[in-house]
């Protein structure tokens, strides 16, 4: 007979597996006990001072390990977080969102209890959850439970999207069968189509036929899990590649054909000239929002663009359905004749570059100004580094800054900076 364990062990043991090793979140009465099993199972606590710094902490975290976390308190807790639960939604973050909810028969005598409306709908919440997580487990029976957080987190992982599990306080002790935690959770994996051999063929006769190609990175790139097979694919080739601002550090800023973020208008004229003469622009993880594509003014040409999302490929304006880039990209670019894509630029165009400007050059009498100060902030950072840009100044600033390898970058960008 298998063994039991209880189902709060299951819970963080399952996402210790998945990489997790700390878990965000803030103490309230419905998640204590709760609490109580995160560190025997392995994992560290990291408190925050309120949910929304630690829903935005998960969400960071996710970015960086794979897959993040946080428990908060039902209510009251839970939509404190919801802000950073919906930003984690649209940019493609998998944050596993676990509410510690009043118990079972709390909620089936319709108790009047706080953190509700005292109207005995304790459901309320979880609607609202519903609308920026990809699955939602709602733990009611032994029997069943350790299956849906299973279901959960191969969702949260496959969507690169937040998912939503409720753990009513009579359940955290609850028994489960251990015998699922034996065997690795099983992904979801993208089936072929029957597009799919007809698209690869339309892609590689427009990979080898093209002239004046560029590679465009985009920040969903990360979540579908393709950004290494397109660092291949630009290295191999050699053409001249760009990310997006969502997409800065994910690609190696040392390479040579490595030409910074593409901002349309607002960046350098040779580079705006160089997209829109280009016969093909190949398109990775899309987010085209206006403040990522700098109000739409570095948005590539759709008739020569094909870009790769989620679970659709756009080819030159023609949508193709149910081609999911996580398992068409790879055998694209397995399909690339390196030799022929590799002699497309016998003169390599003369193309900007981000650099950065030495200590020495900088004057000692003078004030570091914004004109020199982001090329000289490049000086002090390592491979491996993590740079972030806070709203305002330096969120466009520190774009410009060079990354060593192995190094990330995080910012956004106010639309207020895009009105003129």
């Amino acid at each position: 007979m298998p063994g039991t364990m209880k189902l709060a062990t299951y819970l963080f043991k399952r996402l210790q597996q998945l990489g997790v090793d700390s878990v965000h979140g803030v103490p309230g009465d419905f998640n204590l006990t709760l609490l109580d099993y995160v560190e025997p199972a392995g994992l560290r606590w990291v408190g925050s001072a309120n949910e929304l710094n630690a829903g935005y902490a998960a969400d960071g975290y996710s970015r960086i390990k794979g897959i993040g976390a946080i428990v908060t308190t039902f209510g009251v807790g839970e939509l404190s977080a919801i802000n950073a639960i919906a930003g984690a939604f649209a940019e493609r973050a998998p944050v596993v969102h676990i509410v510690g909810v009043p118990s079972r028969p709390m909620q089936e005598d319709r108790i009047l209890v706080h953190h509700t409306m005292k109207d005995g709908d304790f459901s309320r919440f979880g609607q609202a959850q519903a609308l920026f997580t990809v699955a939602q487990a709602r733990l009611w029976d032994p029997r069943t439970s350790a299956e849906q957080i299973d279901e959960a987190l191969r969702q949260c992982l496959h969507h690169s999207r937040p998912v939503y599990i409720e753990v009513p306080v009579d359940m955290v002790s609850a028994q489960v069968s251990e015998e699922r935690l034996a065997q690795p959770l099983q992904m979801i994996s993208p089936e072929p189509t029957r597009n799919q051999d007809r698209l690869i063929g339309k892609v590689l006769d427009k990979i080898h036929s093209a002239k004046k190609p560029v590679i465009l990175l985009d920040g969903e790139s990360r979540g579908i899990g393709i950004v290494k097979d397109v660092q291949d694919f630009s290295k191999a080739t050699g053409w001249p590649s760009y990310v997006t601002g969502f997409a800065k550090g994910l690609l190696d800023e040392t390479e040579p054909n490595f030409h910074g973020i593409y901002k349309g208008r607002f960046g350098e004229a040779a580079a705006e000239t160089f997209f829109k003469e280009a016969d093909l622009i190949l398109c990775f993880g899309p987010h085209f929002s206006t403040t990522n594509s700098y109000g739409n003014a570095a948005l590539p040409n759709t008739a020569t663009t094909i870009s790769f999302s989620h679970n659709e490929t756009m080819f030159q304006g023609e949508l193709i359905r149910d081609t999911p880039a996580k398992h068409l990209v790879p055998k694209i670019i397995q399909g690339v004749d390196a030799t022929k894509a590799k002699s497309v630029y016998t003169t390599y165009p003369d193309l900007p570059r981000d650099s950065l400007l030495p200590f020495s050059e900088v004057p000692a009498d003078a004030p570091l100004a914004q004109d020199r100060l982001w090329n000289v902030v490049g000086n002090f950072l390592r491979p491996g580094d993590i740079l972030m840009g806070e709203t305002g100044t330096s969120s466009y600033g520190s774009r410009i800054v060079p990354l060593p390898k192995h190094s990330r970058y995080f910012t956004h960008v106010p639309p207020w900076l895009l009105r003129n």
